[in-house]
């Protein structure tokens, strides 16, 4: 569904996935500068949007995902995992509840298989599911912590909330400083045996506390033993070729291929970056290959010790 922000002066459309909202509106590392600044928005409405309503959503909800739902707030945000009976990380969920449904969104064009594994859950509970990525747009607010806010914007009304908004920042922005944080984006940046523990998604997406979820005993294992099969690095990529690697682009380490590359883009500060999954072993401070561009590892999931968060070392 392709943006109507992409009528704004100086608006570039992406490519992929996110080919129907802009890459940039002229100066890509300008704009992360705005967005570090706390200023502007993003245009994500190509995102898809579902809905869950009725009496029985968060009950239901909780029992299905990683997450802890029965006493959510309404206006709350919160970020739920459902995953295979093996712990693999099936879809990711970025919802808020008003008190009558909870609203989500996901990668785009996934929202139709999820909604269908969702209605074949139901079940006998009160819950209606419905895909509603044509009445609903997702936009992101940069926030004074360095973190920011997800809205959920009635879609005839985007491009009133842009004026509102503005100035806009595009997805190149968005990107560079995700990746910057070391926040995994499912389907690039994972793959289909990829579990939360690899890639920080504890204790962000999962509630470690909480009672049993399909694929929850995978989850305790590695948590619990600790070193996670693979885990998920910043790579800083080696700037003199001017060119990323693509998705997928295999990393090699000492002849052997120990990982993949995930989303890659060029930060106002620390030159070209990327996410790696790469296996547990691989060395931490190890220069790997990534189509011939060198890239040094910054850890984000240590590797020892399977903490879930960005370790301080030395």
């Amino acid at each position: 569904m392709t943006s109507p922000l992409l009528a704004l002066p100086g608006a570039v459309a992406g490519d992929g996935l996110d080919a129907p909202v802009a890459a940039h509106y002229g100066s890509f590392h300008g704009e992360q500068r705005l967005l570090v600044s706390g200023d502007g928005f993003v245009d994500l409405s190509h995102r898809d949007v579902v809905r869950v309503s009725g009496p029985d959503r968060l009950t239901w909800l909780h029992s299905l995902t990683t997450q802890y739902l029965t006493d959510l707030a309404p206006g709350v945000p919160t970020v739920a995992l459902i995953l295979s009976p093996q712990g693999h990380v099936e879809h990711a969920l970025y919802g808020v509840d008003d008190g009558e449904a909870f609203t989500a969104h996901v990668e785009p064009g996934s929202g139709a298989a999820l909604v269908e594994w969702l209605d074949r859950m139901r079940f006998m509970l009160r819950v209606e599911v419905t895909e509603v990525t044509d009445e609903i747009a997702v936009a992101w607010r940069p926030g004074a912590a360095g973190d920011g806010k997800y809205d959920l914007v009635p879609r005839a009304e985007l491009e009133a909330y842009g004026a509102a908004a503005g100035p806009a920042a595009g997805m190149w922005a968005f990107e560079a400083l995700r990746i910057a944080r070391g926040e995994p984006r499912l389907g690039l940046d994972t793959d289909h045996r990829t579990i939360p523990n690899e890639v920080g998604w504890i204790p962000g997406a999962v509630h470690l506390d909480k009672g049993c979820y399909r694929g929850q005993e995978t989850v305790a294992r590695v948590h619990t033993l600790g070193r996670p099969p693979r885990r998920l690095t910043l790579l800083h990529l080696d700037g003199s070729d001017n060119r990323l690697p693509a998705v997928g682009t295999p990393l090699v380490h000492a002849g052997r291929e120990i990982g993949f590359v995930g989303s890659s883009a060029r930060h106002y500060e620390l030159g070209p970056i990327a996410l790696g999954l790469v296996k547990r072993a691989v060395p931490v401070e190890a220069t790997l290959d990534a189509d011939g561009i060198a890239a040094a590892q910054e850890v984000v999931v240590d590797p020892d010790v399977g903490l879930h968060v960005r370790p301080r070392l030395g």
